[in-house]
């Protein structure tokens, strides 16, 4: 199938590199033109200048990008990715944003006789390099159905939540329940050391029943060490969580938890850890 992929951070890199190796002729863009330049170096395919240049003659066009703002530019822009595609295209959005924009390019698609769906994903960027994303979609059936083998080369699962929006709306459960997670084992091992005990061999024994989750099995060693220059980093983490406190002031949805572990985040942030992992709330109870 004939691709684009508009976007190649640390995300979208790898993911447009799955399409390439699944046999998919795939055109990246990026607005960093000698990152497009270093992908097709390493991957193949080919670049393009603009977004809508890019989109030319492409199926599928998929988007992972930085905030509402980007994406407003690179699919809607003067050269964006709309101005490119034809009739029967479909558009495929894997950056975390707001139910609003994907519901406002859910309509500028619909107006140009294009598909779109709203695909946020979980997973970090080892589940992008290791092809085992999550993949929350909204939009129709249709649009859906077409671009679901293709999503799948980079996700191992891929589910339609509804329609157009859906996608976003799920994203942000997931990033509520992470923040509420990452506190309380942040919590769970602070305690651990106050009270004496090995953190990791609490963990090894905790793991095996209710408490368990992908934070405790992935991020305990590296908390315990106060390690963090690494995974989905705390700037990222407040990006996404605006966007849920946000919704929830629309939707009247109490978040108590998820607005104390913002501020959480906003404490490191301005102890310098605007890049450290996520896991990093740790931090203010190590070191207080």
């Amino acid at each position: 199938m004939k691709t684009a992929f508009l976007g190649l951070g640390v995300m979208g890199y790898p993911m447009a590199g799955h399409l390439h190796r699944a046999g998919h002729d795939v055109t990246v863009y990026n607005r960093t033109g000698a990152k497009a330049a270093a992908w097709v170096a390493e991957y193949g395919g080919s670049t393009a200048a603009t977004p809508a240049e890019a989109a030319k003659g492409a199926e599928i066009v998929f988007v992972c990008v930085g905030n509402d703002d980007d994406l407003r530019q690179v699919v809607a822009g003067p050269d964006g990715a709309f101005a490119g595609m034809a009739k029967g295209a479909i558009l495929a959005d894997h950056t975390t944003a707001s139910a609003d924009i994907a519901r406002e390019l859910g309509a500028l698609a619909a107006g140009k006789g294009l598909g779109f769906l709203d695909a946020p994903v979980s997973g970090g960027q080892a589940g992008a390099v290791n092809g085992k994303l999550t993949i929350m979609v909204g939009g129709d059936d249709a649009a859906f159905a077409k671009a679901e083998p293709v999503m799948a080369h980079y996700g191992r699962a891929v589910t339609l939540m509804g329609p157009v929006g859906s996608g976003q709306l799920t994203k942000m459960v997931n990033q509520i329940c992470i923040a509420g997670l990452v506190q309380a084992l942040s919590e769970g091992l602070n305690f651990a050391k106050h009270a004496g005990l090995d953190p990791n061999k609490v963990v090894e024994v905790i793991s095996k029943g209710a408490a368990q989750s992908w934070q405790m099995e992935n991020r305990v060693a590296t908390m315990a060490e106060g390690k963090f220059e690494f995974g989905f980093a705390v700037d990222w983490m407040r990006k996404d969580l605006s966007i849920c406190l946000e919704e929830a002031k629309r939707n009247k949805a109490a978040l108590p938890v998820t607005s104390l572990v913002d501020q959480f985040y906003g404490r490191v942030q301005a102890r310098g850890g605007n890049r450290w992992d996520t896991s990093s709330l740790i931090d203010l109870l190590q070191r207080p």
